[in-house]
């Protein structure tokens, strides 16, 4: 796992172009949004994103029949990804925080206290965003993998709109519903979240090494 995940650190020295500009648009946002908590899941989110490149990165020109050629055992190749995607999520998502604190301190916007409890309960969402992603990014492959990823974030989002639509007409006030969860300690939310993502993450890297050991290359 060790040589894979310096493979994959190198490609990312080749995208550190990008990566700068990408710290420089997350410091402009920080400087003019309200909501500073948009940073942490802004850079998170583009955590799990570069994790999907580095596999298309893989699978480009026969990538892979070469890799499995070394010893690199497919299960290993797939935690891996999943060890390189929660180090550049999490990473990212510390860099927010810590944008967000300093920044939301100069502005004025919020107290350091505030600051943090948003970053604990954001927390789980690049582990739940991995456990998602990478499944489809290894079934279907870099490019197909996102076009799937489009189709499963749109169709939850029809969902989402529709279980709305199903409760108004069911006379659900999620208003009641939101102020119960407030009055709720934000430690047992905030563990309760990341109990399910580790556990959508042990589900998905299992289907993923399921995935990864009936491919033919």
């Amino acid at each position: 796992m060790k040589g894979l995940l310096i493979k994959d650190f190198m490609l990312m020295k080749n995208m550190k172009n990008s990566m700068l500009m990408i710290m420089v648009i997350a410091v402009g946002m920080a400087g003019y949004l309200k909501d500073l908590t948009f940073i942490m899941v802004y850079l998170a989110f583009l955590g799990t994103t570069y994790t999907s490149t580095t596999i298309s990165y893989d699978e480009f020109d026969n990538g892979y029949s070469f890799m499995f050629s070394l010893p690199v055992t497919r299960k290993g190749y797939v935690l891996e990804k999943y060890a390189f995607g929660l180090i550049l999520s999490g990473g990212g998502w510390l860099i927010g925080a810590i944008l967000a604190t300093i920044m939301g301190r100069i502005r004025n916007v919020g107290s350091v206290t505030d600051s943090v409890m948003a970053a604990l309960i954001i927390m789980p969402i690049p582990i739940i965003l991995l456990a998602i992603m990478l499944p489809f990014h290894l079934k279907y492959g870099g490019e197909k993998g996102r076009i799937v990823m489009i189709c499963v974030v749109g169709g939850l989002m029809l969902a989402g709109v529709l279980g709305t639509k199903l409760a108004e007409r069911l006379h659900i006030n999620f208003d009641v519903i939101m102020e119960n969860l407030s009055e709720l300690n934000a430690g047992a939310v905030m563990a309760g979240a990341m109990g399910i993502g580790m556990v959508l993450l042990v589900i998905s890297c299992n289907i993923s090494i399921a995935i990864m050991k009936k491919k033919e290359y």
